[in-house]
């Protein structure tokens, strides 16, 4: 193989021009047909037996050379793109120009490079950071959710039904006094006030008793997914069977050491006041590095190939697929429950995928700006803890992770340690930000 040319034709996208000796074209042509001579049958020889020649004269010279530029392909590529040193973000578009058996063969390779951004502005950028004060109600409200957790259920007899309580009922539904599929349910157990039915269901149950039978009024939804059904009046028959709730126990010293390693209740709200704050702190600095990456990715300059954004989806689609998997749930079943499809999954994450693919270009030039290195043996204690956190061997995880590739996730973290190090904090902007969105 030989690099014939090699040309930057429009933004983003190089021209390589790869010519293949005659020699090699044919050697090449020769264990295609050896490869693919016993699926072919010609009359007068034996399947798999037929001479090359005979084949080629039947079937025309060119019958190998798809399989044959094929084989030949991948090795010719991944030469000429270490030749020209290209940085590719997708598999490049091959066309043949020519072959023969006299000739070689001539291939042209439509290459989608990295694109070459620029951030203007990274260093003194400004950002709220803004820390939410905890207060005696935020604490109370932790304490409360502590003994919820603790909570004895227990039936109800004596009042009628209440929000947070957890009703059993049976029901049925009825559009122009004709019940309609899906609309029914026996022992249905539902906590009241959980959204769980369409608006407007739940509260019609509350003020009813244990062993009343009533009727509810609900309009569904204009989006409703059961088209039939949104924007619909009906009517519910309902009874209601059991009523239970949760009996709380007192906050005392007693509850604090069966819950904590706590012996007061001082001592327990002093910890939980200070989980709180640790918390705030970790939301305002998380919202201020947000708030920079958005300042980034709006001011970054450069053309990105559409493809960097949809091998991104991809990727999200993949891991949505999966998760569903481990939850006994396919794709298919997913989109017959929502009403949606595989298009519009796409588009709900595109937004993401975009501001992704730029913020990690964006940082990836300000890595090569600022010349940030990282040593080998931070890569290798980096993959070590990866390979204890994941109770494998390092040999294990190398061969999963690539190591310049780690090696630029290192070197990306320390140009986003020098951004929020070089950033100043102005909480004047938070509020701005709130009036815009209002």
């Amino acid at each position: 193989m030989s690099l014939k040319s090699s040309a930057n034709v429009s933004v983003n996208t190089h021209e390589l021009i790869l010519e293949i000796s005659a020699e090699d074209f044919n050697k090449a042509v020769l264990n295609a047909y050896k490869k693919e001579k016993n699926q072919i049958q010609i009359k007068g020889f034996r399947k798999g037996k037929a001479p090359m020649s005979v084949i080629e004269k039947f079937y025309g010279e060119e019958v190998f050379f798809d399989t044959a530029i094929n084989d030949l392909l991948p090795n010719e590529i991944t030469a000429a793109i270490e030749e020209t040193k290209l940085e590719l973000v997708d598999r490049p578009q091959v066309e043949v120009v020519s072959a023969s058996k006299a000739e070689g063969a001539v291939l042209k390779a439509v290459c989608t490079t990295k694109p070459e951004v620029n951030v203007p502005e990274y260093k003194g950028l400004k950002a709220p950071k803004v820390i939410d004060a905890v207060t005696d109600e935020v604490i109370n409200e932790q304490i409360e959710a502590a003994r919820k957790r603790q909570a004895r259920i227990i039936t109800v007899e004596d009042r009628a039904a209440q929000l947070e309580d957890e009703v059993t009922i049976d029901f049925e539904g009825f559009k122009d006094g004709v019940a309609f599929d899906g609309g029914k349910g026996e022992n249905y157990p539902l906590t009241l006030g959980s959204g769980q039915f369409i608006p407007g269901f739940e509260d019609q149950i509350v003020g009813h008793k244990t062993g009343e039978d009533f009727e509810i009024e609900v309009t569904f939804p204009e989006d409703y997914q059961m088209k039939d059904l949104a924007g619909q009046k009906t009517t519910f028959k309902v009874s209601l069977k059991e009523i239970k709730t949760q009996e709380l126990p007192e906050f005392d010293d007693e509850f604090v050491k069966d819950i904590s390693e706590f012996e007061t209740v001082d001592e327990y709200k002093e910890s939980v006041k200070k989980n709180l704050e640790e918390g705030a702190e970790k939301r305002a600095e998380a919202q201020f590095e947000n708030y920079l990456f958005e300042t980034i990715i709006n001011s970054l300059e450069g053309e990105i190939p559409a493809c960097m954004y949809e091998q991104r989806i991809d990727r999200d689609v993949a891991e949505f697929e999966s998760r569903l998997a481990q939850n006994q749930m396919s794709l298919d079943l997913y989109f017959q429950y929502t009403g949606m499809d595989l298009e519009e999954l796409r588009d709900s994450y595109r937004d993401r995928a975009v501001n992704e693919v730029k913020l990690r270009l964006a940082l990836e030039s300000i890595v090569a700006k600022e010349n940030i290195t990282v040593e080998d043996s931070e890569v290798e204690e980096g993959l070590a803890k990866i390979a204890e956190n994941n109770n494998v061997s390092i040999e294990v995880v190398k061969r999963v992770f690539s190591e310049d590739d780690y090696r630029m996730d290192l070197q990306v973290t320390k140009a986003v340690d020098m951004i929020k190090e070089n950033a100043v904090v102005d909480n004047s902007l938070a509020e701005k930000k709130e009036e815009t969105a209002e």
